[in-house]
């Protein structure tokens, strides 16, 4: 039994595993595909998809940052093991910027467009908990 316990030691429990690396990449391609495309677009086209985005092309810039860094953030010290901790405190800020966006977006009257951002929540909610609790990843040696 103790044999057991040191092989699987640092490794993700099964389709737990899976579910919380899936969940990371998704996020990152999210966020990072995202936060590029709101830095390079032109705002214009931008204010398409995005209506307040005409309105306050400074918040669309800084979203596209943060986008960029929590995107990077839930995954890449999962990957690289080097300080993996990290990758929960990232989680933690996109379900912040997440919530923002959601109050954002229902004080605007923009109710409708808060579905995209829940989704993204949960999936960062899941990541936190998940790298945290049940399956965090340990730094390398």
């Amino acid at each position: 039994m103790e044999t057991l316990r040191r092989s699987r030691a640092g490794r993700s429990p099964g389709g737990l595993g899976i579910g919380l690396w899936s969940a990371q990449g998704l996020l990152a391609l999210t966020l990072v595909g995202g936060g590029l495309w709101k830095l390079v677009t032109p705002v214009e086209q931008v204010a398409e998809a995005f209506a307040w985005a005409g309105e306050l092309p400074d918040l669309l810039h800084a979203t596209a940052v943060l986008d960029i860094l929590g995107g990077f953030g839930v995954l890449l010290p999962s990957l690289t093991r080097v300080r993996p901790g990290l990758a929960v405190l990232a989680a933690l800020g996109v379900v912040a910027q997440m919530a923002s966006a959601i109050v954002f977006h229902v004080a605007r009257g923009e109710g409708a467009d808060t579905g995209f951002d829940v989704v993204l929540a949960a999936l960062a909610l899941f990541v936190a908990w998940g790298r945290h609790r049940k399956a965090p990843i340990p730094p390398r040696g």
